[in-house]
């Protein structure tokens, strides 16, 4: 075969054999031990967290002294801008004042203002008029709230803040107010809420390798620089305050930028040993990348401010718990007492649920009045809102309307291209690039092989009509059991076993196609096994609350911060699947495997880390991790097979050009929209494994059929195995 990719157009006859017509391939039916199989993909990811949080405990422990604790600071201060990730270089701010809102007691200036070039800020300075000298300064980080600072119970506490002779500066966040990523013009809204505003483009950086805090924190320390260019705000005097999300941007933005004297997060401080047992990882700018690997939990960020003055804000019934929270405070109190500045860290708790509260406002305006040096009445009062059409910034309503910056997205997308650049300049240096892909896809995905495989459980057999039906389990890499599901054909003509995996799980694979039905009807022996998140074994209750389009986003951050990718579980739990088949069916001489779908991701890794798969079938698979970073609308379904930061090292292409001269067949291979791909871009993003395959002289062994007709999917499986 002379061509590079050979890409044509079968139309072939498929006859459906008389498999049952409803086969029963559950195992946790009848093992109602394991019957929370569901939840195991969570539960796993959880456990490694949980389990990486017992060596700093050890440590903290271990500390006594205030040069004890500056140790542990530095440490934490360097851990932390290293999770953030570089950060973007300070560019002129541009301040554009759009109007001026005139109060008895204070005036409203609106800006805006540009973090990164392009990226721009909507904001309200809020002024007390009759300003004696210059004022301390807050600066308020808002909330999940679609109408960021306008609303009610932010302006509230804003209003009381400026009444009381504080300067304040209110932002939206990304996604926010007037800064919505995916602001759709006919509905007059985003297509998503607050959390999904971020996290949708948030997944893109994390698979670039950062977390989109990065963009968020940078908005904070520029906001910061905002309230430092105005004459009336004393530099020495600065505050910082938000709720749930703003408390997280609080907490974090006052742990590493030291003009911040005064921190009050509320509503966001707990730990990880509770976060992880019950709201899990939140949206993505509040999981920094391996924050727990790293060593890293809550109370970091309040102990490395020690000794300046710090306030936590807490509920009793909040969703980030309260014992977390109460376990944290008394954590950082031994560092503040090491500092000798005990009364420098404070706690305030209300009996309510993830709120501002009358008790904790006045707490927080005491506790900015006594270390802002600005003594005065600390009691709440009802105030005089302002509307939002008041504190509309720009002209239109929405910066995606009126300005056409840069979002999210364009600015990751710029990585993502340059992140291609240095991995093809690495391409081009094949016999080089190849040496270190497969140990770079361990390390970046975080795969472990596995130390003990265990022993299988014989779960019994059906004999049918044709063929017999056994079921097994086996050991996972988790506290869980493997499901196997494994059809005999009667009369056997290949001494190659199957392995199918499908993204939609054993059970629809046996019972809504006819790829199974088929590959039986021929002779093949088929092994059908789920994997964590997939059929029995998924999706579970444990979902978190970034459930974007049918996919719990949280399990994915749970990976991420223990450095352990879903990829990487799935494959170790592939190569048990192999293990099982070299050891306890050991008539077949060799083993070939499909995956349809999503799925293709996790077998090419299993792939390269280990051997027993002879060749590869992938139905129906996504094409790289770049693409679908550099796609502004991907299918969600897509991202639990990324591997966060991946495409800095390898993409699934590399992988496929590691496996040469196995061969490796792929039908109809899919656009991050899930849309067939197109020849042109097929071609561009598997040139790589291409070219991998024509210096070897084994071309045909690397075959791309794309627009292939769905009844012609399982003749083309068949004569490929053949």
């Amino acid at each position: 075969m002379n061509r590079r990719i050979l890409f044509v157009i079968i139309f072939l006859s498929t006859s459906v054999v008389s498999l049952r017509a409803q086969e029963d391939v559950s195992l946790f039916d009848y093992w109602k031990y394991y019957s929370d199989v569901e939840n195991s993909l969570y539960k796993t990811l959880a456990s490694i967290g949980l389990e990486q949080l017992e060596p700093r405990k050890e440590k903290i422990d271990g500390l006594t002294s205030k040069s004890d604790w500056e140790a542990r600071q530095k440490f934490v201060k360097s851990k932390l801008l290293e999770i953030i990730g570089p950060l973007p270089e300070k560019t002129p701010l541009n301040i554009q004042v759009t109007g001026i809102i005139q109060k008895d007691d204070y005036r409203v200036e609106k800006l805006i203002f540009e973090s990164q070039p392009g990226f721009y800020v909507t904001s309200a300075l809020f002024i007390p008029n009759n300003l004696s000298g210059k004022a301390p300064a807050i600066l308020n980080a808002i909330g999940h709230s679609p109408t960021s600072f306008r609303r009610d119970a932010y302006q509230h506490k804003i209003i009381n803040l400026v009444k009381k002779g504080f300067v304040v500066l209110a932002y939206d966040p990304i996604g926010q107010g007037e800064r919505l990523q995916y602001y759709d013009e006919e509905l007059g809204k985003s297509i998503f809420p607050p959390n999904h505003e971020h996290s949708y483009p948030g997944a893109q950086c994390y698979i670039s390798g950062y977390s989109s805090a990065t963009h968020f924190i940078w908005d904070g320390i520029r906001a910061i620089d905002v309230l430092l260019s105005r004459p009336e705000v004393d530099p020495s005097r600065l505050g910082m305050n938000g709720i749930s999300g703003g408390g997280n941007m609080t907490a974090v933005i006052s742990a590493i930028d030291d003009r911040i004297l005064a921190a009050a997060p509320e509503c966001w401080i707990t730990n990880f040993h509770y976060l992880l047992k019950s709201e899990a990882p939140q949206d993505s700018e509040q999981n920094l990348v391996k924050m727990i690997k790293v060593g890293l939990d809550h109370p970091d960020l309040i102990e490395v401010r020690a000794p300046k003055p710090t306030l936590i804000m807490a509920t009793t019934r909040d969703f980030f718990s309260i014992q977390g929270t109460r376990d944290s405070f008394n954590e950082a109190k031994k560092a503040y007492e090491a500092f000798g500045a005990g009364e420098n860290l404070q706690i305030t708790e209300d009996d309510d649920r993830h709120t501002s509260t009358v008790k904790n406002r006045e707490a927080m305006y005491a506790f900015f009045q006594k270390h802002l040096d600005h003594p005065g009445d600390s009691k709440d009062y009802e105030v005089e809102l302002l509307s939002p059409e008041e504190l509309q910034v720009t002209k239109t309503g929405q910066m995606a309307t009126s300005l056409n910056g840069e979002t999210m997205y364009s600015l990751n997308k710029k990585v993502v291209q340059a992140q291609l650049s240095s991995l093809n300049s690495s391409r081009k240096k094949i016999d080089k690039h190849l040496a270190k892909t497969r140990q770079s896809a361990i390390s970046l995905s975080g795969f472990s092989f596995p130390a003990l495989y265990g022993s299988s459980i014989f779960s019994g057999r059906m004999n049918q009509e044709g063929y017999q039906v056994e079921k097994y389990l086996i050991d996972g890499s988790g506290e869980y059991k493997l499901p196997l599901v494994l059809f005999i054909p009667e009369n056997r003509s290949s001494d190659e076993l199957v392995l199918l995996l499908h993204e939609k799980g054993k059970d629809h694979a046996v019972n809504n196609e006819d790829l199974v039905k088929q590959l039986v009807a021929n002779g093949y022996t088929v092994l059908l096994s789920d994997l964590p998140n997939i059929g029995e074994m998924g999706p579970g209750y444990l979902r978190g609350d970034t459930f974007i389009r049918g996919v719990s986003y949280n399990k994915w951050f749970a990976g991420i911060l223990t450095g352990k990718s879903i990829v990487a579980l799935r494959s170790e739990d592939i190569l048990r699947i192999t293990n099982f088949i070299e050891n306890e069916l050991t008539s077949y001489r060799s083993t070939s495997a499909i995956s349809v779908g999503v799925l293709g991701s996790e077998l090419l890794h299993a792939s390269v880390f280990g051997d027993e798969i002879d060749k590869l079938c992938l139905i129906e698979p996504f094409l790289s991790y770049a693409d679908i970073a550099g796609t502004r609308f991907y299918k969600t379904s897509f991202i639990h097979s990324t591997v966060p930061g991946a495409i800095n090292e390898y993409d699934l292409p590399d992988l496929i050009g590691y496996l040469c001269p196995r061969k490796v067949l792929m039908i109809n291979p899919l656009t991050p929209n899930a849309e067939l791909a197109e020849e042109q871009r097929i071609t561009e993003i598997m040139h790589y494994p291409t070219r991998v395959y024509s210096k070897n002289k084994v071309e045909e062994n690397f075959l791309i059929i794309h627009t292939l007709e769905r009844e012609g999917v399982v003749d083309q499986v068949i004569s490929w195995l053949k």
